[in-house]
């Protein structure tokens, strides 16, 4: 008797994209259609650990249930627009989102020991760091799970096509505010960590935030994957012109949550990520004050030296204040980094991606009209 699928996620003129669905939600699907919920497990070994999206090759499906997701169902992949390589080893790729010529871009930093992919989660983003490119081309949308997973499912078979050992991190650290787009991004983390997907260690996996503090309190009840935290400055006066989320959730609320999303995890670290600002945010005071913030939190800090873009008003430390910096909070018994440009020749860089979209927000076009008013522009340090 053959099965019946009373299920159609979708009208009869669109098919549903099964990149949206992580293995709970598959096995939903595939039960409310008649069918096993092992058919979810057969269908991410497929797809995400042979790269298959053809229905008809998935061999182990029977007939029947291959020609129900031909009719209903879809894998589908964004188009690559553009694919650029570094001098460096680093590699971008812009890839269209839509049909509206929605376009984002994640990157691929190559390492002895590790591949790292850094992944988009909206187009665009809505929050509006003062010193970050993809801010200022303002905000479009959120991207699905099947947009977010995607990116990790074409580099990471392109890699293997080539005789790689495919990406062995992923760092949520691209376009947009990965926890204000909280339902899709964790989706896709759970498919990246999932053992019959691409069964990332959830230490290789790390979800960075601005500081959208009930969303860090709800991560922590729904996952235990590394934290970055996007601090870069040591006091609410400097952060709520740098960073204005610090105006809702300010420092003190902020790292309440930190230290609740390590609280009973003996290994867990928060990573505290610091643009390194010349004449902003990098002189020793700021140092004593950000050791005086951090430093009961077992934690990482990753100083960031600035990587600049078009019309920006900022400009990087010199190299001796970011090595000052880094020997007054390593003295201090944090563990602490200075993070290597990757990419900036093809604008891969951190804070350079800027993907290409319609600006719903309409933020571009009001910082076109500030650029006029640059000068004479300082920060309170």
């Amino acid at each position: 008797m053959k099965p019946e699928y009373p299920f159609n996620p979708m009208p009869e003129t669109e098919k549903f994209n099964l990149l949206n669905l992580n293995r709970a939600a598959l096995e939903v699907f595939f039960q409310s259609n008649g069918e096993k919920s092992f058919r979810a497990r057969q269908l991410m070994q497929w797809v995400h650990q042979r790269g298959v999206t053809d229905f008809d090759q998935m061999t182990d499906m029977s007939k029947t249930l291959r020609q129900f997701l031909n009719q209903h169902c879809c894998i589908e992949l964004p188009r690559v627009i553009t694919a650029q390589k570094s001098s460096d080893g680093t590699r971008k790729w812009l890839l269209s989102v839509d049909d509206s010529d929605n376009a984002v871009e994640c990157v691929l930093i190559p390492e002895k020991s590790r591949m790292t992919l850094c992944v988009s989660s909206q187009v665009g983003c809505t929050l509006n760091c003062s010193f970050c490119s993809t801010a200022k081309q303002g905000f479009n949308r959120n991207l699905t799970t099947a947009e977010i997973i995607a990116q990790l499912h074409l580099v990471h078979h392109s890699l293997l096509a080539e005789g790689s050992s495919g990406v062995s991190n992923v760092v949520m650290m691209g376009m947009g505010e990965p926890l204000l787009n909280f339902d899709a991004v964790i989706a896709a983390v759970d498919m990246m960590c999932d053992d019959y997907a691409y069964a990332l260690s959830k230490r290789r996996v790390t979800i960075s935030t601005a500081g959208v503090v009930p969303a860090m309190r709800q991560l922590e009840q729904v996952t235990d994957v590394a934290l970055a935290v996007s601090l870069h400055a040591p006091n609410d006066r400097l952060r709520n012109q740098l960073v204005p989320i610090n105006r809702k959730y300010p420092i003190s609320e902020l790292l309440q949550a930190c230290h609740s999303y390590i609280d009973g995890y003996k290994s867990r670290k928060i990573t505290f990520e610091y643009v390194m600002l010349d004449g902003i945010n990098d002189s020793l005071e700021h140092a004593r004050q950000l050791v005086s913030l951090i430093g009961d939190i077992p934690c990482k800090l990753n100083l960031i030296p600035f990587n600049p873009y078009p019309h920006a008003i900022y400009q990087c430390s010199e190299q001796d204040a970011i090595d000052r910096f880094r020997d007054y909070t390593s003295g201090k018994g944090i563990i602490t980094l200075t993070r290597r440009a990757r990419g900036d020749d093809i604008d891969a860089a951190c804070g350079q991606l800027v993907g290409a979209f319609h600006d719903r927000s309409r933020r571009s076009e009001k910082y076109q009209l500030s650029l006029k008013d640059i000068e004479g522009v300082s920060l309170a340090h």
